[in-house]
């Protein structure tokens, strides 16, 4: 069992039973079994497997969540917690609810939970062949991604698995790499579009003078604009 930790787990080990906490314990917050983490302790474990994972630069890493368990055996506050690994109350307030709160917070599962969340690439719903089906039929029947969205929401109230949004259907038209939708089906999109246009995009004026071309004397003015 011990050829199957990371190093981190391994040091966490030796690390929580130098405060004195109990094999059992310990075994719980690594992820083996007692009678592995008593081995391990013992010296005689022999393979080392890899720290595979890195969190992203300004997630939480497992450093500070062994920080974070340890703060929480002695009864610190969330604020107290925060500011020990610099970070927001919030943060650490979300990462230990997510987690099992105060009394059941494990350093090593909330470490593999928060790699779980970051797995990429993540599934289309459009996947479904079913759902894929229903969509791309009404799209030959010339519906928009919006009543498409609409109908869905409308036909599946309680299921989210085969409810999508508008967007998503034009990013399966549209982006390269993720067609559940046949490329082709995009000529039947009413605009007659070629490719998805970014909402909200700023318009430049006609005649816009930029400010840095704005005359010595606008400087000069006691109120600006005047």
């Amino acid at each position: 069992m011990t050829a199957h930790l990371t190093n981190f787990q391994r040091g966490l080990a030796h690390r929580l039973h130098a405060k004195g906490m109990s094999l059992r314990d310990i075994a719980r917050e690594i992820g083996c079994s007692k009678s592995g983490i008593d081995v391990m302790l013992r010296g005689q474990s022999r393979e080392v497997k890899p720290d595979a994972w890195t969190p992203q630069l300004g997630h939480l890493t497992a450093s500070e969540r062994e920080e974070i368990l340890l703060s929480l055996g002695r009864s610190e506050s969330m604020s107290a917690i925060a500011r020990s690994i610099g970070r927001s109350p919030s943060t650490v307030t979300r990462e230990v609810k997510l987690n099992g709160g105060r009394g059941s917070y494990g350093v090593w599962p909330a470490h593999l939970r928060a790699q779980a969340r970051t797995k990429r690439p993540k599934p289309s719903k459009l996947a479904n062949t079913v759902l894929c089906a229903k969509v791309t039929s009404w799209l030959e029947a010339f519906w928009s991604p919006q009543e498409i969205s609409n109908r869905l929401r409308a036909d599946f109230p309680d299921n989210k698995v085969t409810r999508v949004s508008h967007e998503t259907i034009y990013q399966s038209l549209f982006v390269q790499g993720r067609g559940e939708l046949r490329r082709e089906l995009a000529r039947c999109l009413r605009s007659g579009r070629t490719k998805r246009k970014p909402q909200g995009s700023a318009k430049r004026i006609s005649n816009m003078v930029m400010i840095a071309e704005r005359p010595a004397e606008a400087d000069d003015r006691a109120v600006p604009g005047h």
